[in-house]
Order: C-alpha cells, then sequence, then structure tokens
C-alpha cells in the first residue's frame, strides 16, 4: 500500500474513531473528563496525519490502532462507571503509573491496560527502549494495592495482536495471570464517509486478542459503619410501626407491576437470622441492585403514580403555599413525568432484581415519610419495604478510604459504600455525589433516575 493510502485510510480510522466516542451508550457513565481526553487524542492523532507529507520517507508510527482498542472496550455491555481514561494515576510507592481504563467490569471495579503492539515487540525484560512488560505490571499492581481508594479488584490486560507463547508463559507463572472471557464481538467497525455517494466501512478484528485478568487483592474486607445495628440482617419483616396505621389502597398497577416483578425477598424468621450469613444470601448473587433514599421516594412518589393531573389542577398560589420554594422543582417532576413515566422507565431496569437499602437508608426513608407522605404514599411505602432487604451499613474498604468531605458526605458513603461492597449498582438521583467519587479517580457502579418528591397524596 502507498504512504499516501495508508495516511488516507489512518485519517478514515481517526474519523471513524470520534464518531463511536460521541455515541458511546450512556449505560457507561463515562465522565466528561474522560470523553474529552479521549477526543483529544483522536483529534490531535489526525491533526499528526494531516501534516504527514506523502513524499515523507520516515515510517509512519500510528496510535489509532491503540485508541481503537481502547474504545472497543469501552462499548462492552458490562462496562460501567468509566471514571479515568489514558491518564496516569499517582501513586503513594513509586512514580504515577499510566493505566489506559479504570472503570467497573461486571460489577467489579477494574484497571485496563491495552496493547496494540505486534507479539515480537512485546517484551518481557526491560531493554534499551523498553521498561519491560514484567516491570511495567510489577509498578501498576504496587500501586493498586497502595491506592486503597482507587483499588481495583483486578487487572485486564487486552493484547490486540495475541501474545507470544513466552510471555504467556510468565504471566501466568509470575503474576498468577488467567484467560479472561470478554464474550463480546471480534469485530468493530467504523463509518466512515468518503464521497457523498458512498460510506466506507473501516473493519478491525481482534480475534486474534489475548485477554487476562490479574486479581489484585480480595476487596470483601467492607468496614461497617458505626451506627450499624447489631443484626445480620433485616429483612422488612419487622414493618415500621409509623406506617402500621395505614391500610393498602389502590397502590396503582405500573407500582404493583414494577415491584412484583423484583425477586421475592426471602422471608426469613427472626430465629432463623442467628444461624443464616448474609455473605450465603447475596454473596453469590448477580442481580442485586442498592436503593437509595432518592429511589425509594420516586417509587412511592405520587408524582409517579397518577396524581399529576390532581396536582397541576389544583391552583397555583395553594401549590405555592403547600410547597413554597420547592413549587418550580414540583412542578418540573410533574411535566417530566407526563413527558415520560419514571416507573415504564424502571419497570425494565428493577424487573428479575433483588432489592437491597442499608439500615440508614432504611431509618431516613421512614422518616420522611412519616412527616412528608400522604395516606396513598404510605401505604406504598409499606407495601415496596415488604420486597426489600434491609442489611448492615456496610461500606467498602475502598469507599471508607475516600476523605470525607462536604461533597463526599459520610452519609453517602456509607449509603453508596454498602453497594458497592455487595457489588450492586446503586439507583440513585443524587449525581453531584456520583460526579465527586468520579472526580477522584474512583469507578462507582450506578444508576441514574430521574428525581420525585413525596406530594402528601
Amino acid at each position: 500500500m502507498a504512504e499516501s493510502d495508508t495516511v488516507e485510510l489512518a485519517k478514515q480510522r481517526c474519523r471513524a474513531v470520534i464518531d463511536i466516542i460521541e455515541t458511546l451508550p450512556s449505560s457507561t457513565n463515562i465522565t466528561v473528563s474522560s470523553s474529552r481526553t479521549l477526543h483529544k487524542l483522536a483529534f490531535r492523532e489526525l491533526n499528526f496525519l494531516s501534516r504527514c507529507s506523502s513524499s515523507s520517507s520516515t515510517p509512519l508510527s500510528l496510535n489509532i490502532g491503540h485508541l481503537e482498542a481502547i474504545v472497543h472496550i469501552l462499548q462492552h455491555p458490562s462496562v460501567t462507571g468509566i471514571s479515568r481514561v489514558c491518564k496516569p494515576i499517582p501513586s503513594s510507592c513509586s512514580k504515577a503509573v499510566y493505566v489506559d481504563i479504570i472503570c467497573t467490569l461486571n460489577r467489579n471495579p477494574v484497571w485496563v491496560i491495552v496493547s496494540d503492539r505486534k507479539p515480537r515487540y512485546i517484551s518481557w525484560y526491560k531493554g534499551h527502549r523498553s521498561k519491560g512488560l514484567k516491570s511495567r505490571l510489577e509498578e501498576v499492581i504496587d500501586a493498586a494495592r497502595s491506592l486503597q481508594a482507587l483499588e481495583p479488584c483486578s487487572i485486564i490486560l487486552f493484547f490486540s495482536h495475541g501474545l507470544d507463547q513466552f510471555i504467556l508463559e510468565k504471566l501466568r507463572d509470575e503474576f498468577g495471570a488467567t484467560e479472561f472471557n470478554f464474550n463480546f464481538s471480534n469485530f468493530d467497525f467504523g463509518f466512515s464517509e468518503i464521497d457523498v455517494d458512498w460510506v466506507n466501512v473501516l473493519p478491525r478484528s481482534y480475534e486474534e486478542a489475548c485477554v487476562l485478568e490479574i486479581k489484585v487483592n480480595d476487596r470483601n474486607c467492607g468496614v461497617t459503619s458505626s451506627n450499624c445495628n447489631s443484626e445480620v440482617c433485616s429483612t422488612g419483616v419487622d414493618e415500621p410501626k409509623i406506617l402500621d396505621n395505614f391500610v393498602e389502597r389502590d397502590l396503582g398497577d405500573p407500582f404493583c407491576s414494577v415491584v412484583m416483578a423484583m425477586k421475592p425477598n426471602p422471608m426469613i424468621g427472626i430465629d432463623d437470622m442467628e444461624s443464616t450469613s448474609l455473605e450465603h444470601l447475596l454473596g453469590g448473587d448477580s442481580d442485586l441492585i442498592n436503593f437509595d433514599t432518592t429511589a425509594l421516594i420516586a417509587l412511592v412518589s405520587g408524582i409517579s403514580n397518577g396524581c399529576v393531573a390532581k396536582l397541576l389542577a389544583t391552583p397555583e398560589s395553594e401549590l405555592r403555599q403547600k410547597y413554597k420554594s420547592n413549587y418550580d422543582f414540583v412542578i418540573g417532576q410533574a411535566m417530566s413525568e407526563i413527558q415520560k413515566p419514571i416507573l415504564v422507565e424502571l419497570s425494565s431496569l428493577l424487573s428479575g432484581k433483588r432489592g437491597i437499602i442499608c439500615h440508614s437508608v432504611h431509618s431516613e426513608f421512614k422518616e420522611l415519610v412519616t412527616m412528608c407522605g400522604g395516606p396513598k404514599e404510605k401505604s406504598r411505602a409499606k407495601h415496596l419495604l415488604k420486597h426489600i432487604m434491609v442489611v448492615p451499613d456496610m461500606a467498602s474498604k475502598r469507599m471508607t478510604c475516600l476523605p470525607t468531605t462536604r461533597k463526599l458526605a459520610l452519609k453517602n458513603k456509607v449509603v453508596f459504600g454498602t453497594g458497592d461492597y455487595w457489588n450492586a449498582p446503586t439507583l440513585t438521583a443524587n449525581m453531584s455525589f456520583v460526579r465527586a467519587v468520579s472526580q477522584t479517580g474512583m469507578s462507582l457502579f450506578t444508576f441514574e433516575h430521574r428525581p420525585r418528591a413525596l406530594t402528601g397524596d
């Protein structure tokens, strides 16, 4: 292939990568800074290629293959919580180490290292121009074990063009690396418009890719908060007394459908709880979902359950008197509900999931429903708590290692940290906390929902 053809093809690949970056699925929760970094790298490569002279005899050193492999991984359906891409990580035990991706993969926090080199160019030992794969991995693993807040469960190695058998055996013997089944398409396709009449398809094959996993530490050593109750678990069987006076009534078909589609709460008796291990109950459950208080309120809110018409028919003066400074907030939610009902949105997300809440959320939710909820909202709350397991406040080690600040409040660290401890995504409208966590570089598995308020319905 002529040099000019090589340059033009590389330009097309750059444009295809840029297009893919702009259409990464929202489920990845990629941070704005990470997306910006990817764009910058892709545009930098495109600008470099645009400056290349077609008559130059100097071989091109292309980075587009590395970016293609990174974007290929970011499209994986099990990748979420992308908090850092193509940036060095400061380490307390050595100089900063470079990691291509920090994210959550299959509910576990991972670091991903990507290599697009041909196997013959990957060296194990240090050389004149190379640090050597062994040395680099030792630095990365040391950093992973020293940065408790960013500590991954494992390090994923993605070699686009495969590995020589010698290096593969070294990774297995010295680092305990095992093959990782990515369960993903071996091909990536980009589309780049060449003429006004046709679009060129740029296939990139990963059939030769070798994907390995190196375990870092056992992360299931959560820290129980000081205000945790002494019970192994609570199941919602002992209903909050504040709700006992309200009989179940007209809960609404959408609400009941969402709740009944969830996995049932294991109705464990008080006598059985002492001999039943919470780890045994939940440790192997891959369908857990952790609710924060905003999610519980969204499920039982009158706005989510059919009172929007009544609310909007109420005179504005009466509503302003009732909701005071929250008037605009409540009306905004009502209009949002008309455009896109939230229970329809949450139905597919929660179907087949087992809901858990920590003790702190349980207490806060009861208090809010008692103070602000109407009879129907209280009935829905009572019904909902029968189907959700209450677990102790138990934040993951990496969450407790984050500094407690105004944006990273201890209460939220306990709530989200409990979900992280059980490898359960947290359903939340508290995106300010999620953003604050991502700014530390830590990946966090969350699902966002639109906020809803209690209306007194």
